[in-house]
């Protein structure tokens, strides 16, 4: 082990955030920046101004900037398959022809899922699944030119994460098998979604890629080794694979000629959470064959890994690739629930040339970060090289930016009630992407579930 760290404060710890110059590394930490929805009202002053009331009552931004409804639950698709589903969560924007985008959308819906995803031949897994994705077709205007199911009979698609040659793939956050919660095929497997012509990818399983709580992915894109995190918020906890496909790079479809799946073992370092001090860096790290990636009989987080065990991290979440490196994020650690120790949010980053993982930044409760709350789901670089980061607390929701100085401000705000006039409530964003173009800011509203596109001066 060698150590180069100290605490980091919040503005140094952002500013370090703009430095990398991606739009990686705080998916989840960065909740722990923000006062809750109290700062919202001090967060104007930076960024691109104070919020504006929206008079339709449905999101607020800053002035200069508008929002076009791309789509809300219940409404009809376009397609004619069926309602427009539930639970929007992670998404991706790809570049179409003549100017067009096309949107892939997560649906975390569970067994109790209020609008499912429509079944449709070709494009169903597990009929008795409620989740999937649906794909939007937009002009440079922003129009929605079509929308159809991309996939359906899936379960918990929570995140997941886009491939170098410009699919989806979609994560399911879940490990129930066949039997449990009326589902007639295991889940907790990976698909791949074509945004253009999702026949041409169909629902198949990538089984080969494990069965587990998937919550995102990044592929490295110099030699198509995936990275996958577990998010198994109670102990045992999740750990950090890696896939090696057997036709690494090879495009649509290549990912199922399958490959091996291998978990990360820190030499003495059973919990990631142990690790408080920004900077301190692991050399030698090991990958360890996962002995059953179908999980057949015991979860993979539960499997005979050797004598000297595997690494495990509770709460991990998002997974991206910058650079030559991949970072990956564990949102908290409690050791009231079975951590070694207690943060606010981790940030790792594996460089895989020198087989080195570097804890980039931690937060609380032993640093200047002192603030509660849940994790944001999501997060994306803004044309403008700071970073958006999607809220998912207690309160009135917001995209929050953070500029490259280290300024943290409110960029949007829900204004959709959907608790009681005693007990207000309100739901929280995800799937925060740009397009590709950088002109337009799309995310969702997990609930009740819209997809909003906002333009406006990103490059000011």
């Amino acid at each position: 082990m060698t150590t180069t760290g100290r605490s980091a404060t919040r503005r140094e710890a952002l500013a370090g955030a703009g430095a990398l110059g991606i739009g990686i590394a705080f998916s989840g930490a960065l909740s722990e920046l923000f006062a809750g929805t109290a700062a919202a009202q001090g967060l104007g002053r930076t960024g691109y101004g104070p919020l504006v009331p929206d008079p339709k009552g449905l999101l607020d931004l800053p002035k200069g900037f508008r929002y076009r409804v791309l789509s809300r639950e219940g409404d009809p698709l376009r397609s004619g398959e069926g309602a427009v589903p539930s639970n929007h969560d992670g998404m991706s924007a790809f570049e179409g022809r003549g100017g067009r985008v096309h949107l892939v959308r997560n649906h975390e819906n569970r067994a109790d899922g209020k609008v499912p995803v429509p079944a449709v031949e070709g494009l169903t897994y597990d009929p008795a699944g409620k989740g999937g994705c649906t794909a939007l077709t937009l002009d440079s205007r922003n129009h929605v030119l079509s929308e159809r199911v991309a996939i359906a009979g899936t379960a918990v698609n929570c995140a997941g994460g886009p491939t170098p040659w410009g699919t989806w793939l979609t994560c399911e956050e879940t490990e129930d098998k066949a039997g449990t919660n009326g589902y007639a095929k295991d889940h907790g497997f990976i698909f791949e979604v074509d945004p253009v012509d999702p026949r041409r990818t169909g629902a198949v399983p990538l089984t080969a890629m494990g069965r587990f709580q998937h919550e995102a992915i990044a592929v490295d894109p110099r030699c198509g080794v995936v990275y996958e995190t577990e998010d198994a918020f109670q102990k045992p906890f999740g750990l950090f694979y890696r896939f090696l496909p057997d036709r690494p790079l090879g495009g649509r479809g290549s990912l199922r000629a399958g490959g091996r799946l291998q978990a990360m073992r820190v030499p003495g370092v059973p919990d990631l959470s142990s690790v408080q001090e920004t900077g301190a860096a692991f050399d030698g790290i090991e990958w360890v064959d996962v002995p059953d990636p179908q999980a057949a009989r015991t979860p993979i987080r539960l499997q005979d890994f050797g004598r000297r065990g595997i690494t495990h991290a509770q709460k991990l979440e998002g997974c991206y690739w910058g650079g030559r490196s991949v970072y990956f994020v564990s949102s908290f650690a409690r050791s009231a629930e079975g951590s070694a120790a207690d943060h606010f949010g981790q940030v790792w980053r594996y460089d895989p040339d020198r087989r080195r993982l570097t804890l980039v930044i931690v937060f609380g409760p032993d640093t200047d970060v002192q603030l509660p709350g849940e994790s944001p789901d999501n997060i994306c670089l803004a044309p403008s090289g700071g970073l958006m980061v999607c809220e998912d607390g207690e309160g009135a929701q917001h995209v929050y930016g953070v500029t490259r100085r280290g300024e943290v401000y409110a960029m949007a705000r829900n204004r959709q009630d959907i608790g009681t006039p005693e007990e207000p409530e309100w739901g929280e964003f995800a799937g925060v992407t740009f397009s590709p173009d950088g002109e337009t800011m799309y995310v969702n509203c997990y609930r009740p579930g819209t997809t909003f596109a906002v333009t406006g001066p990103w490059r000011r």
